[in-house]
């Protein structure tokens, strides 16, 4: 497995490609913006783009899945189901919050929830706090974990749909109790590891 990493977006956010080498298969980890970084590695594995794995709905997330959906139109994007009215509410989010950039609403192909297990690899855990719908992905021991939590941090709660009760009790009880050696990989910032956040995560 080969993990690719980029900051794209109007907010820096991290995009991960995670490239399944014997299968030639690759999915990705939320969508900021469409980049050629994106084409670049799909054509240097030779790798076709079957997923699109939303952590959470806000826009600075999902801003470049109609794009990725137009030259890939075989990748079926995911999310799930409780953000479902967050990424259908784009465009008033960011007007609300003074953000007029042009933004398609993207289209998802199917929503999911927590417990399945995406093309044999993929386990989905549902962390409800910094969204409704926030969930991680954990794919062997790595954790992609969008902005539940960051290195040293969790992700703000103070948005609709927000809590800092849920996003606590889901780092405690879900993240927590994970291997300690599960190398995080979050929405924004650097990467870190379960352990280092048990023992340095000031806010838990």
């Amino acid at each position: 497995m080969i993990i690719k990493h980029w900051q794209a977006g109007i907010l820096g956010a991290n995009n991960y490609l995670i490239i399944n080498d014997s299968r030639n298969e690759a999915l990705m980890i939320d969508c900021s913006e469409y980049t050629e970084q994106l084409d670049n590695e799909l054509k240097k594995h030779n790798a076709e783009l079957k997923y699109v794995l939303l952590t959470h709905g806000h826009f600075d997330h999902v801003m470049g899945v109609d794009r990725v959906k137009k030259a890939y139109p075989k990748a079926k994007v995911l999310a799930h189901t409780a953000d479902k009215n967050l990424i259908e509410s784009i465009k008033e989010f960011m007007q609300k919050y003074g953000m007029f950039e042009e933004v398609e609403v993207p289209k998802i192909d199917e929503y999911i929830q927590e417990g399945s297990i995406l093309n044999g690899q993929v386990r989905i855990i549902h962390t409800s706090g910094h969204t409704k719908g926030s969930v991680c992905y954990l794919i062997d021991d790595n954790l992609f974990s969008g902005d539940t939590i960051f290195l040293e941090s969790v992700g703000r709660t103070d948005l609709e749909g927000g809590s800092f009760e849920e996003i606590k009790s889901n780092i405690e009880n879900k993240i927590f109790t994970l291997d300690e050696n599960i190398k995080i990989f979050p929405g924004h910032g650097n990467f870190t590891t379960v352990k280092h956040e048990k023992e340095n995560n000031k806010f838990l």
